[in-house]
């Protein structure tokens, strides 16, 4: 049996468990950067691996042998008698998930049974976010719970990987609108993509305007904006290295959002005005940022409207 885990904390406690077969931990981040439909072209991976190592400063070369690693132990998915995919609710995750059943749905799968396990909660765990917060015997039973996957996972999965990574907005925003019932957290992650795009308002993103905010009721410090964060965005799975990015891009001269000192972090006057809506982020920055397909820059003609989940022109 082969369990494909969305991180090494899980991965780790597998392997201490009694939950028997081998273990393939798959790294990724694919909220960020630029993605395409298919994954396997040296090019397409050496672009990306360019723009993590710029935003996220994970080397080029350690990420492109991760996947060359991963993608190795993949392909050998037909040895095994069964193979269970194991993720949770959030945006990280279902992104994962996406890609992973794009990828089996082009594979005669032969004599090897798919599974899945997914979760969005775990009873006697108030604030749930993740399989990394359950102990070893948690996740032990969990063995066994999970449920075969069939031509509809399937299915949902290649159509949210194709709409992510395309370059048309308009099919970002139509998933929501689509069904992908199937798979019952990837709607509410979708959600949480879309929110990241630049706003009618003022051209931010979810994260970027909260972060304002709660600059604004007296969080200080990036370390208390990157919990609470956590908390008010856990749908989007977002870890640390994602978050100092957007931190870091928010302070950059000119026309920086905010101030940080490493110990204190501030709004600028511009950042003030643009967390009230008297100036637009997108036309003054020059934003060049990849969420999937979607190239963000100073000149798309679009904005997201979250208040009433669509698109403006």
């Amino acid at each position: 049996m082969l369990h494909i885990v969305n991180g090494d904390v899980v991965g780790d406690k597998l392997r201490q468990g009694s939950v028997g077969g081998d273990i393939l931990v798959w790294r990724e981040v694919y909220p960020v950067g630029p993605l395409w439909p298919d994954m396997d072209e040296p090019g397409q991976r050496q672009r990306r691996a360019a723009y993590l190592e710029r935003t996220l400063g994970v080397p080029a070369d350690e990420y492109e042998a991760h996947c060359e690693s991963q993608a190795q132990m993949l392909q050998r998915f037909s040895t095994y008698d069964e193979v269970v995919l194991w993720f949770e609710h959030d945006l990280f995750d279902q992104l994962m998930l996406s890609y992973l059943l794009h990828w089996f749905a082009k594979r005669a799968l032969g004599r090897t049974k798919l599974n899945l396990l997914c979760i969005g909660d775990y009873p006697g765990i108030e604030s749930f976010r993740g399989l990394g917060q359950l102990t070893i015997g948690q996740l032990e039973a969990l063995s066994g719970t999970w449920t075969r996957i069939g031509q509809q996972e399937l299915e949902a999965g290649t159509r949210i990987w194709n709409a992510y990574t395309s370059p048309d907005i308009e099919r970002h925003a139509a998933l929501l609108h689509e069904d992908i019932s199937a798979l019952p957290f990837a709607r509410a992650a979708l959600e949480s993509h879309l929110s990241r795009l630049p706003s009618a308002m003022n051209g931010l993103g979810i994260v970027e305007q909260t972060t304002l905010e709660l600059i604004r009721q007296g969080a200080a410090t990036p370390n208390e904006l990157f919990k609470e964060i956590g908390d008010r965005l856990s749908v989007l799975g977002m870890g640390d290295l994602e978050y100092w990015y957007r931190l870091r891009a928010m302070s950059e001269q000119p026309d920086a959002l905010v101030v940080n000192r490493g110990s204190e972090v501030a709004l600028t006057a511009f950042g003030l005005a643009v967390a009230d809506g008297a100036q637009d982020w997108m036309q003054v920055k020059d934003v060049n940022e990849w969420y999937g397909g979607l190239h963000l820059h100073r000149d798309i003609a679009w904005r997201w409207d979250a208040k009433r989940a669509q698109l403006v022109w």
